[in-house]
């Protein structure tokens, strides 16, 4: 806005404030929400309710007029950072005897359960009547994002809209933090939304059984920092750790049972986590392996080779979609890991002379100048075929999508990159100038790998924080901008090589603040307004 414009309206905007402050009295008495302040729809732009606008991310938002008896609030000091907070003068909301907290719809009823137990407020239901400390929770306008909220502090009561309970999940949220890190909830408007839709959590349970409290914790952890994925890689050369009903053979001993694998998606769900499964191949399947040795790879010698299937034998693609299928069944959420991954025939100098039955089967079906990656590539695609039938939305690893075959990986196959150090490892920006959605898993930021083998280094939160962006996807430099928006986020990464490098107390502790970094700059890839030393003090005093 202009200054000349500013000046022209600033009686304009004397007149506003009351009307907007009476405005918002009625719409909340009626239970209608709060977007006469500023938009739920999770677009660019809030509704004008004064001269100032939400225009960026250093926008500022309309704010109301709550009382001029207290100092200007200052904003939320929350992790990840609001994205937007127009303050205003009042003492701001904290929770108090005989608060509740009420809805404006019966699909809240999970978000307001969970936040008045975290609160000590009385749930009261669908309510239309306003009393003084309450706690409302709305859905709004529909349409825009639907992780995105507005939140208004004033006149003693909050009230969060938002277009879907994702989103009013996540102002509870922040309300949350504001809480236990002051004990009280700043007058003034937040309107916040992420940047990247994915904002994930990846765990090897396949080497390393963590207990189901240990995950079940963690699940609570992410959902307060607003983490939308945990994906649980529990197949591997190790071991099998979920039970399986199709083929209890491969199971190791030490597992999950389906019934606590239930908990676990349910209480994700809860906290609007989706959990994203993977049982890698046709590589990483030597637990698998371990109880069908008639369908291990072996070379022209005779050698079986490590945790490789051998993909040219019928039995051993019914064995995958056997377990493909029935763990679908278990994992209802919308998205799969189909790894793809590190498979050890493709690995050597000439894989038509080491793996004659693998070439011989790639010609029979691709003709005479099929190979062995076409053989692979058409592996992953009838896997995914599997997969797509239960509808899900795939990805596999970089590394699993080969060059120079006539065979192509299937179009709607997402690319979870997480290296550029593999045998032919291409750059991000060859999947992406074809199209490929992108998942950051970048292995030089997001690997936290135990034991540190090879070149690893267990990842800092500092690093992350002051380095790395979603547009970072391999090594330390961005893909140009132009490619944002088909990064779809990123996932921190927690991989067990050893496993008895760290024990379950440590491993959490040591993911601790690359998380919470992780998060904030999936929240808002933009540069900190803090500092890494308050960004770390503001972490210990939120618990």
């Amino acid at each position: 806005m202009s200054q000349h414009r500013r000046r022209a309206s600033a009686q304009k905007v004397k007149r506003k404030r009351g009307a907007v402050a009476a405005a918002v009295a009625g719409a909340v008495a009626v239970g209608v929400g709060v977007g006469v302040w500023a938009s739920s729809d999770g677009g660019g732009t809030a509704s004008r309710a004064s001269d100032d606008t939400v225009v960026g991310a250093s926008r500022q938002v309309a704010a109301p007029t709550c009382s001029h008896a207290a100092p200007l609030s200052a904003a939320p000091q929350v992790i990840p950072a609001v994205r937007s907070h127009a303050p205003a003068h009042g003492p701001g909301w904290r929770p108090r005897q005989g608060a509740r907290v009420v809805v404006g719809d019966p699909r809240l009823a999970d978000e307001g359960k969970l936040i008045a137990g975290e609160l000590g407020l009385t749930y009261a239901g669908q309510r239309n009547d306003v009393r003084a400390g309450d706690l409302r929770l709305v859905l709004g306008a529909k349409g825009g994002n639907p992780e995105s909220y507005t939140m208004t502090v004033c006149g003693g009561r909050v009230d969060i809209s938002a277009p879907a309970d994702a989103g009013v999940f996540y102002g509870t949220r922040t309300l949350k933090q504001e809480v236990h890190g002051g004990g009280t909830a700043p007058e003034g408007v937040v309107r916040d939304e992420p940047a990247k839709a994915v904002r994930g959590f990846n765990l090897d349970i396949a080497r390393k059984p963590f207990s189901e409290s240990w995950i079940e914790d963690r699940i609570r952890e992410l959902g307060d920092l607003k983490f939308n994925e945990l994906g649980l890689h529990f197949s591997d050369d190790q071991a099998f750790r979920i039970q399986s009903v199709t083929h209890p053979e491969i199971v190791s001993p030490v597992h999950l049972t389906q019934a606590q694998v239930k908990k676990i998606i349910a209480l994700a769900a809860s906290r609007h986590i989706t959990v994203v499964p993977e049982i890698d191949s046709p590589g990483h399947l030597g637990a698998v392996l371990a109880a069908h040795p008639d369908l291990q790879l072996r070379n022209v010698s005779g050698v079986p080779t490590r945790g490789a299937i051998d993909i040219s034998k019928p039995a051993s693609a019914k064995l995958l979609d056997d377990l493909l299928n029935e763990f679908t069944g278990l994992f209802t959420g919308s998205q799969w890991n189909l790894g793809g991954d590190e498979y050890q025939a493709l690995t050597v100098s000439d894989p038509q002379a080491s793996y004659p039955q693998l070439a011989a089967a790639a010609r029979q079906k691709y003709g005479s100048g099929g190979t062995v990656s076409d053989l692979a590539t058409g592996w992953l695609n009838d896997r995914a075929a599997t997969v797509r039938a239960h509808d899900r939305t795939m990805r596999a690893w970089n590394d699993g999508f080969y060059r120079h075959t006539s065979v192509q990986p299937a179009k709607d196959l997402q690319v979870a990159y997480w290296t550029g150090k593999e045998i032919g490892a291409r750059e991000p920006v060859q999947y992406l100038s074809a199209g490929r959605k992108v998942i950051n898993y970048n292995d030089e930021y997001l690997y936290y790998v135990l034991g540190e083998p090879q070149t690893f280094v267990y990842p800092t939160g500092q690093r992350i924080y002051q380095q790395w962006t979603p547009r970072v996807v391999r090594g330390t430099t961005a893909v140009p901008a132009a490619y944002d928006g088909q990064i779809l986020g990123g996932t921190f990464a927690v991989w067990c090589d050893f496993a008895n490098a760290q024990t379950e107390a440590q491993v959490a502790a040591g993911i601790r603040m690359p998380l919470r970094a992780t998060v904030q700059k999936l929240w808002d890839p933009g540069t900190p307004k803090l500092s890494w030393p308050a960004f770390k003090e503001l972490s210990n005093k939120l618990g």
